[in-house]
């Protein structure tokens, strides 16, 4: 199966006691011969105990890698025949958590990273969105002599030291350069290992855009991205899943092999952990990691 090319690239290996030797079974499962343990291979993996067909999920990969801009889970539904919009959601909310590779590498060289603001909603009691803006940290690698390279993003929950300094030890490499304003929250930077920059944008005279143009070239069209296709509909229980998508398309953007993208998302599901989804109404308590 294509599945077990991805997930076991180099031969079946018992996720229980890693073993190495087994056989496939007549219900296309495989019995290890260390522990006997009778392995799918959609266990542990966001296909895991779905009742929605491999042909529906390989569809919505294909799919959703082919849409320039995405697409809404309302666009699938209809696309796969799917009975309810709820089905269509949870599956693009799955696809969405696996667009980030386990133990992906954090960037590095020289990186721009700042903050900025996108518009969403906050889930009421009853179910009634308000407008709302949420802080999203931005960090991207520039290139030399020009150009720039991958993009990590994420929602913090204010512009503190704790929270910017924590975000970007998460997603760049120690010994970095770090290219910040001159806001004090970045202050706690050289002593994680990394090398600081802060541009004082009042006293250069230019504008934030020309002084720190990588992370503005990312927030325009993440901003356009999320009013347009998601109408600004995203809560803060979800907008890290919709951060991840942007970055995994940002991040393969020079790409011209559109195959390569839906490989990469299913060799990327294979290694991700199930999440769970009770519901499709987005609120804090939906989403259930299991280990």
């Amino acid at each position: 199966m294509y599945l077990e090319q991805l997930r076991w690239a180099a031969g079946f290996r018992c996720p229980q006691c890693e073993s190495a030797k087994g056989w496939r079974k007549a219900d296309s499962r495989w019995a290890c011969s260390g522990c006997a343990r009778k392995v799918s291979v959609t266990a542990g993996t966001i296909f895991d105990r779905s009742r929605i067909p491999l042909q529906d999920w390989f569809a919505a990969v294909w799919y959703l890698t082919n849409q320039k801009y995405g697409v809404s889970a309302l666009g699938l539904q209809r696309l796969l025949g799917l009975g309810s919009y709820r089905t269509a959601w949870t599956m693009l909310q799955k696809l969405r958590t696996a667009m980030v590779r386990p133990g992906q590498d954090g960037l590095r060289g020289s990186v721009e990273v700042d903050e900025t603001y996108v518009n969403g909603i906050e889930q009421g009691i009853r179910g009634r969105g308000t407008n709302r803006k949420f802080m999203v940290a931005i960090a991207l690698e520039v290139l030399s002599p020009k150009g720039f390279g991958r993009v990590r993003l994420r929602r913090i929950r204010d512009v503190t030291g704790a929270s910017l300094v924590s975000f970007v030890s998460g997603a760049v490499e120690p010994g970095s350069e770090v290219r910040t304003d001159g806001w004090g929250g970045y202050n706690g930077l050289s002593e994680r290992g990394y090398r600081h920059r802060p541009i004082k944008i009042s006293r250069t005279g230019d504008p934030a855009h020309v002084s720190m143009p990588g992370v503005h070239s990312v927030a325009s069209p993440l901003k356009r991205w999320l009013l347009g296709t998601h109408r600004g509909s995203v809560t803060a229980a979800h907008l890290d899943a919709y951060l991840d998508e942007f970055a995994f398309r940002f991040n393969r953007r020079h790409s011209r092999r559109r195959g390569m993208l839906f490989y990469r998302l299913l060799e990327h599901a294979v290694a991700t952990a199930p999440t769970r989804y009770r519901s499709s109404r987005s609120n804090d308590k939906e989403r259930i990691h299991n280990p």
